[in-house]
């Protein structure tokens, strides 16, 4: 009895802590918002050999984010972050419409991973500051998220560099994530844009 009402209390009222994985082919601008969302400054970076790997809190939610590197020959160890994940961050470059193909069938394994199966998705439509860019409905197209049953998804259209859309895309995560927790069950089949 104890443990239930711990459980209610602090999905409630205290600190929730939720891991995510963070992905999307290489200069999507993952690293970029990692640490944009975890010290609020734009680090120059380099592109992410492996992982990095940083706690946000927002509000009462602790993410503990793991930003994966994008580019190919990394893309097959991905599955490893894959374990006890409870959310999904897609990033994606707007402006990247060569391969948008490609984002589609990398989210479609994720997605399709046995570990992954109950996660809710955030995509970040990002570089929505640069002319040319896809707007969020034509990354949601090019990705096939309206073909998606049974799944929990919201894209936000981001940039990374000024944070716009960041915390309006964690505060859907953040709510989807404990109402799901409070609820105790998994992924049903909605979408938010």
């Amino acid at each position: 009895m104890g443990q239930t009402f711990r459980k209610l209390f602090d999905t409630f009222f205290g600190n929730s802590e939720m891991r995510v994985v963070m992905l999307g082919l290489d200069a999507a601008g993952k690293t970029t918002i990692l640490y944009k969302l975890h010290i609020g400054e734009v680090l120059s970076t380099v592109p992410t050999i492996g992982f990095n790997v940083e706690k946000v809190q927002y509000k009462n939610v602790i993410f503990t984010v793991w930003d994966v590197g994008g580019q190919e020959k990394l893309r097959p160890l991905w599955r490893h972050y894959f374990n006890n994940t409870d959310g999904l961050i897609y990033v994606v470059d707007s402006l990247d419409r060569e391969r948008i193909g490609k984002a589609k069938a990398e989210l479609q394994a994720i997605i399709k991973d046995p570990f992954m199966l109950n996660s809710v998705i955030l995509v970040f439509a990002n570089k929505q500051d640069m002319r040319g860019a896809m707007k969020p409905m034509e990354v949601c197209e090019g990705l096939g998220l309206f073909e998606l049953k049974n799944r929990k998804w919201h894209i936000q259209g981001t940039c990374a560099l000024t944070g716009d859309g960041l915390y309006e895309g964690l505060d859907w995560l953040a709510a989807t994530l404990k109402e799901m927790k409070a609820a105790g069950y998994s992924s049903v089949g909605t979408s938010s844009f």
